[in-house]
């Protein structure tokens, strides 16, 4: 490693992306690129970093397998943050398993959690439990291993494991502290006012409450009979019952839960089940039937009745009922609820965290975008979806100063 390299690696370590570039930004040997790539990601700069990445990991020759698994690895982190999850996660699992015959423990293990993080972007909370719990974290330096605590803070979140979000939070913040980065710090205070901010609401006959995080999960934690809006589905206690691939039942349950302990009138339900104002009997039957499936889904933890209107839902044991919903309205709320964390995401990487097909998402976009709920940026390929800003004139504030007035 030659000295304007090992200078360059230098300010990278401290954070000081400019300097790094001051030091390789003429040159186009694998290491300068891979080291431009990273400065570059510091800087914001997702797209060209990428690039640079990738030119790298390229360069290096067939004796540099550790070096081109590094830029591998780096590669991964941008394209998270890019939000842009559509790759294979095969070349990052092949380059963390190098990493670790080469006996580059930390980079391995970096590797491991950004997959463990990927997997949580899309969901799928039991492959990154179960990857995460793999995962030997001892004696890591400072950084890496707040990264790691923030990895088991955001999966306890996700699971409204609340105490022990808390207690990786704190763990967390110490490693930051210890490892003096900024944006660990920050990274740690958004995570700690998620516990703050609206989590969900829980609707009523009465009207609604907006609750936070630990609420939502003292709420399900209890004896009450709750038909959650979040998940499609309705249980008590350790109970369970899906109903995400049953969106009629589960629209009928709702209104049942919501008039709760009051009766629903039959052509409220039709309406709200078969979207339709004008019920003629084929509606009267079809909703016949559809209660009867409903009524045998849910009839460990609740009965329904038929009423002189309506029908009537009666939760056994005397539970209470509650109805859980998002904290926004509307169909697209999961997706502007992704859009909410202030990242660019990829229309394809939307679709895999919804489970959802592109094309559905790109009609939901188009119409969150049409009404002023998210804004785009770049053209085809390459085009990010983010939330709109918060205000519309604050840019101003960036000029250095006011314009004399001839």
């Amino acid at each position: 490693m030659d000295s304007l390299i090992a200078a360059s690696a230098r300010a990278l370590a401290a954070g000081d992306a400019l300097g790094a570039l001051k030091r390789v930004a003429l040159r186009d040997d694998p290491p300068a690129l891979a080291l431009r790539g990273i400065a570059m990601a510091q800087l914001g700069e997702h797209a060209r970093a990428r690039e640079l990445l990738r030119r790298a990991a390229r360069d290096f020759g067939a004796h540099e397998e550790t070096a081109r698994a590094r830029c591998v690895v780096a590669e991964a982190e941008v394209a998270m943050a890019m939000r842009d999850l559509g790759d294979s996660p095969r070349a990052l699992a092949a380059a963390a398993a190098t990493l670790e015959a080469r006996e580059d423990h930390a980079n391995a293990l970096q590797a491991r959690l950004i997959a463990v993080r990927r997997l949580l972007l899309i969901g799928r909370l039991d492959e990154a439990a179960g990857a995460l719990a793999r995962l030997d974290a001892r004696g890591l330096p400072p950084a890496l291993a707040s990264v790691a605590e923030l990895t088991s803070a955001e999966l306890a979140l996700r699971s409204l494991r609340i105490g022990n979000a808390q207690a990786a939070l704190g763990r967390a913040q110490e490693a930051a502290l210890q490892a003096h980065v900024p944006a660990l710090l920050a990274e740690v205070a958004e995570m700690r006012s998620a516990l703050e901010r609206p989590a969900a609401r829980r609707l009523s006959a009465e009207g609604e409450q907006t609750l936070r995080l630990g609420e939502v999960a003292a709420l399900l934690a209890s004896d009450a009979l709750v038909v959650d809006a979040c998940r499609r589905g309705l249980g008590a206690g350790d109970s369970w019952q899906p109903l995400a691939r049953r969106p009629v039942l589960f629209s009928l349950a709702r209104a049942l839960a919501e008039a709760w302990p009051g009766d629903v009138d039959r052509e409220a339900l039709i309406e709200c089940a078969f979207r339709t104002r004008r019920p003629d009997e084929t509606h009267r039957a079809r909703l016949r039937v559809e209660i009867g499936r409903l009524r045998a889904l849910v009839k460990s933890l609740a009965g329904i009745e038929a009423t002189a209107r309506g029908f009537i839902l009666k939760p056994c044991d005397d539970r209470a009922v509650a109805v859980l919903a998002p904290p926004i309205d509307g169909e697209q709320a999961s997706l502007v609820a992704l859009l909410s964390d202030g990242a660019a995401w990829s229309t394809s990487a939307l679709a895999l965290a919804l489970g959802a097909s592109q094309r559905t998402v790109q009609r939901a976009l188009a119409e969150l975008e049409e009404a002023g709920r998210v804004r785009s940026i770049g053209q085809a390929r390459a085009r990010r979806w983010l939330s709109p800003p918060l205000a519309g004139f604050t840019t101003i504030l960036l000029l250095p100063s006011a314009l004399p007035i001839e």
